[in-house]
């Protein structure tokens, strides 16, 4: 076993923690309870201690925050300056974040100033011999590689979301103030206008249940008939990387190894061939049906469910049932 502190970097909405903290939280709190050790965290941003009560449900037993406006306000080096102080404070061996554009950034960053090892696109840690090690997808999720940072001050963790099922392990989380000091350096780049895009209103990440339109669609149009059917099914709408690249769909509702990874309950892939790309972001979800009207498309090989046929009929048919039953 490995003793080891974890420090975990939390995406939260004023002060409500995001689906991807709560993962890692719940492996560090394995981790630790397996190896010994603490469970940290560090919010940032106005509400960040609202966070505490949600992250110690989760396992966390200490919470380092800053409310401090600029880290809504600005962007990278804050961040950096902030983390790199809770990971003084307490004492992390291991540092998590998730593997998210922002994620990436600060990660790559703090790693450089830390010089600590970094892995990318984890999907598993476990205890190996005298570090943790790190199961890391490559080529589009086709191989898994085992990966463990030595001879390093930290060993940072990209995590993918949807790696780890969060669950609770109830503890009382000490709230600890971070005193960051930003100076003119770390304000040199500011956010400007910040807009919301109109559609799903949870996250592709975060949804239970996705109905995903690919080429076989044809053009924009046909969406109309997915998002009918994800809204009966208290869903939301996803897409192959062929559709938004071809301009059909905003690229927010891509999923696969360059878009989004999912894990939900239901995937409803519609006119999807099933290519390594797409196979790699939503090939763990729980069940997987496919419509498509080629009976060889590689996405039948993964789904529970398949059915071979035109999708205009088929989409629609199935819309009306679903109404039917939910009416019944």
């Amino acid at each position: 076993m490995v003793a080891a502190n974890i420090l975990i970097y939390v995406d939260h909405e004023n002060g409500q923690p995001k689906r991807t903290a709560l993962e890692a939280a719940t492996k560090a709190r394995e981790l630790t309870d397996s190896g010994g050790g603490k469970v940290a965290a560090v919010v940032l941003g106005p509400g960040a201690p609202a966070a505490a009560e949600s992250l110690g449900r989760y396992g966390v037993d200490d919470v380092y925050v800053d409310e401090n406006p600029a880290f809504e306000q600005y962007l990278t080096l804050p961040h950096i300056d902030a983390v790199a102080q809770a990971v003084e404070q307490s004492g992390a061996q291991i540092i998590l974040f998730p593997d998210t554009p922002d994620g990436r950034d600060i990660a790559s960053r703090l790693a450089a100033r830390l010089d600590s090892g970094l892995v990318s696109a984890v999907v598993d840690l476990v205890p190996g011999d005298g570090s943790i090690e790190a199961r890391e997808t490559i080529f589009g999720g086709a191989y898994t590689t085992s990966v463990a940072v030595r001879d390093s001050r930290a060993a940072i963790f990209l995590i993918r979301p949807n790696a780890f099922k969060p669950t609770e392990s109830p503890k009382q989380a000490a709230v600890h103030e971070l005193s960051t000091t930003l100076g003119d350096r770390a304000m040199r780049a500011r956010r400007g206008e910040k807009t919301q895009e109109e559609g799903a209103p949870t996250p592709l990440e975060e949804a239970s249940i996705i109905v995903s339109g690919g080429r076989g669609l044809g053009g924009p149009e046909p969406f109309a008939l997915l998002e009918d059917l994800a809204r009966e099914l208290g869903g939301v709408v996803g897409a192959s990387r062929a559709a938004v690249d071809a301009g059909w769909i905003a690229y927010s509702h891509q999923v696969g190894q360059t878009g989004r990874t999912v894990k939900p309950q239901l995937y409803v892939a519609v006119g999807i061939s099933g290519a390594v790309q797409h196979r790699a972001g939503m090939q763990t979800a729980e069940t997987i049906v496919a419509i498509n009207r080629d009976a060889d498309a590689t996405i039948f090989s993964l789904a529970d469910l398949g059915v071979v046929g035109d999708l205009f009929k088929i989409v629609p048919a199935l819309t009306d049932e679903v109404r039917r039953r939910k009416g019944a």
